[in-house]
């Protein structure tokens, strides 16, 4: 019986390293999932780190806890089912998935390490204001992007995404107009004030006190006189 050809591995599939520990309940799991992502070309190399053997991890890999998992620049914490890692392989292949990565960061309260990363790539606050915008997205996790915004109050990588943010106060989601208001003041960028007065007659009284507050912040009552 003739032998059916095998699948080419993809040539943009990402590589993949995981630290495990021989007393770990989650590693195994964790590890056959990436090993069958292996097998199936979605990845193109898995370096496997027992801890318990006695390495250290390498200088720069924070681990803290096992299961850790690198796949292409995506470091995941915890037991991660297989069709999670199945997509984070293909974000990584295709570059997208930002936003689901920084979501998983906060999720994970790895603040610090979304922030830092926002420090050195201002542009994805923008992928985690898409998530601001979205009517479904769990509170926690706005909450979790509040605490982070407030991180970068004042900082250039916030300023950048003041235009994005005044596009958000005109959102028909209440919160997603609340937040945007609060994270403006927090940008500190008094160009942003004729986005935010409109906020003033804000049919919820909650988006009208923070447009107050947020006015007061950026100094309009000066800029008034």
């Amino acid at each position: 019986m003739p032998q059916m050809p095998k699948p080419s591995p993809d040539p943009r599939a990402p590589e993949a390293l995981v630290y495990i520990g021989s007393a770990c309940p989650h590693c195994g799991p964790v590890l056959d999932g990436l090993a069958r992502l292996v097998k199936q070309g979605r990845l193109s190399r898995l370096e496997i780190v027992n801890l318990t053997a006695g390495p250290r991890p390498a200088e720069g890999d924070s681990v803290r806890s096992v299961p850790w998992t690198r796949i292409g620049p995506f470091e995941l914490v915890g037991s991660i089912p297989a069709d999670e890692l199945e997509d984070w392989a293909e974000r990584a292949a295709t570059g997208s998935g930002w936003a689901a990565y920084y979501a998983h960061l906060l999720e994970n309260r790895r603040l610090e390490e979304a922030v830092r990363l926002l420090r050195t790539n201002p542009a994805g606050l923008l992928d985690l204001l898409a998530l601001v915008g979205a009517g479904d997205t769990p509170m926690a996790l706005r909450i979790g992007i509040g605490a982070l915004v407030e991180d970068l109050a004042g900082e250039p990588a916030l300023r950048a995404a003041v235009p994005a943010l005044v596009q958000l106060t005109l959102s028909d989601n209440p919160q997603a107009r609340a937040d945007a208001c609060h994270f403006l003041g927090l940008a500190g960028d008094p160009q942003a004030i004729p986005a935010v007065r409109p906020l003033l007659d804000d049919e919820r009284p909650d988006v009208r006190e923070i447009a107050a507050e947020t006015l007061a912040l950026l100094g309009a009552d000066e800029i008034d006189d």
